[in-house]
């Protein structure tokens, strides 16, 4: 009995003492317009924070209205001093539902993705 002791506390040092991989995605922490909010005016932009700093090259946001239809008004952007926030300017918005599809890839290579909506009008 004495040699299976020692055989599972070897096992339970071996595994505390393994090195422990890094599973760091950047995952949506907040967001304005917030996810299925209803908004009395059309917001300007959409802006988007995250739990990791992101790669801005391969970082993207896509605002679509009820139709399909693209409605961002040029690139997403880091913004300057936040590389974990993401925005995109936005055309100005008829009342209605609208998308948002992102896509980001961290400083450490993670890629993820998600979509959320937000609602303009009563």
């Amino acid at each position: 009995m004495s040699g299976l002791r020692c055989f599972i506390a070897g096992l339970f040092i071996v595994a505390m003492l393994a090195p422990k991989q890094a599973q760091a995605h950047a995952h949506l922490d907040h967001a304005m317009p917030a996810p299925n909010s209803v908004q009395g005016q059309a917001p300007k932009e959409v802006v988007i924070w995250f739990t990791e700093a992101l790669e801005a090259k391969f970082s993207t946001i896509v605002v679509q209205d009820a139709k399909g239809v693209a409605v961002q008004a040029g690139a997403a952007t880091l913004v300057p001093g936040n590389t974990a926030q993401l925005r995109v300017p936005l055309k100005p918005l008829d009342p209605g539902s609208y998308k948002v599809i992102w896509r980001v890839l961290s400083v450490d290579t993670h890629r993820s993705n998600g979509e959320f909506s937000f609602k303009v009008g009563p």
